[in-house]
């Protein structure tokens, strides 16, 4: 069960919610007035393209391309 709590599999979905959950607050913070600080939302935007690009690298070692 342990080896479970850190599986790729699991660290996918991890990355997948905290994205969603990123994406949320950051469509947010854009969308509702006052306006958001700008410093603290392009930091929000590069973790969240952060976490995309982990996620595309997770996914790619979980399901590598078969040879042509």
């Amino acid at each position: 069960m342990t080896s479970n709590l850190h599986s790729p599999d699991r660290r996918l979905i991890e990355l997948c919610i905290e994205h969603a959950d990123l994406d949320a607050w950051i469509d947010r913070l854009v969308h509702e007035p006052p306006p958001a600080d700008q410093l603290m939302l392009q930091r929000l935007k590069k973790r969240r393209l952060a976490l995309r690009d982990a996620i595309a690298r997770l996914e790619a070692a979980l399901d590598p391309k078969e040879p042509a």
